[in-house]
């Protein structure tokens, strides 16, 4: 039977250290503060905004909503982002994506703050993910991908890792992340041949595709770790992953659930990076 790894679990045992650490920025006189930019009021958006002020609040972090219109100009975009961006009371900045197709998002990307960019937005962020410097922010799902392995004591030194994504929010730095923690990575996607068999050969298997149960139980060797990353919705109109979870549990030694899985501890990752970047400003 393979053990179930909770974002819950993770989420509560960073919960108490978050909490300590803003208190004493508290202390000194500094309020930690994140700002989410939303154009337009899409449900996936709301859900995660919703969860992100939850989470801020309770480890005691300022959480304000910019919330712009969707028909908004690309001008009036770049005027409200930037008076957010040059706010100094505001340590950290997340802004939902992607935009509305007629809103450009590479301006604001250039403009964010590599300091204040909270979901590696920022080239300067991206790179540093790249290079292994820790001083940078990684996009908060990859994090909490890590983190979730860290506690339920996964060994990552020389196993033999697959990633199933080559995407920038997950995939690609996910891999690199991976890669500095010694794990021997492989980078899959919807094209690769025989993706199976490559799946079958993984120690470790991290699915991040985006495609509703495309890791099938046949594509899971015995005794893997599976780490699901994916959201979807399936023929039935529930919430599920990339990995076929019911049929692929009775293969793996570990394996993370959609809902109740990677996507609970994102926002405390986030709010760790608020946390970080409110004491590096100041």
């Amino acid at each position: 039977m393979s053990v179930l790894m909770k974002g819950i679990d993770v989420a509560n045992a960073m919960k108490e250290e978050l909490t300590k650490e803003t208190e004493l920025l508290k202390r000194g006189g500094v309020m930690p503060c994140l700002a989410i930019i939303r154009a337009g009021s899409r449900e996936e958006d709301l859900s995660y905004e919703r969860g992100a002020k939850k989470r801020m609040e309770a480890v005691g972090i300022k959480c304000q909503v910019r919330e712009l219109p969707w028909d908004i100009t690309q001008r009036e975009f770049e005027e409200a982002f930037r008076e957010v961006n040059d706010n100094p009371s505001v340590h950290g900045i997340l802004m939902f994506r992607p935009l509305p197709k007629h809103l450009d998002e590479e301006p604001v990307r250039k403009m964010i703050h590599p300091a204040k960019d909270m979901d590696c937005m920022s080239d300067v962020n991206i790179a540093k993910v790249f290079a292994g410097d820790e001083t940078g922010y990684a996009p908060c799902t990859a994090e909490a991908v890590m983190k979730m392995l860290k506690f339920y004591g996964i060994d990552l030194k020389g196993k033999n890792t697959t990633v199933v994504g080559r995407s920038m929010v997950v995939g690609k730095p996910l891999s690199m992340m991976l890669l500095k923690e010694n794990a021997t990575v492989t980078i899959c996607h919807t094209r690769t041949v025989d993706l199976p068999k490559i799946c079958r050969s993984a120690d470790i298997l991290i699915a991040a595709a985006g495609k509703a149960k495309m890791i099938t139980a046949d594509m899971v060797g015995e005794g893997a770790v599976v780490a699901d990353v994916g959201i979807n919705v399936d023929e039935e109109g529930n919430l599920c992953g990339d990995v076929d979870f019911e049929r692929a549990k009775k293969k793996a030694s570990y394996i993370s659930p959609v809902p109740r899985g990677v996507g609970s501890i994102t926002t405390s990752v986030l709010a760790e990076h608020v946390i970080r970047a409110a004491k590096n400003l100041h």
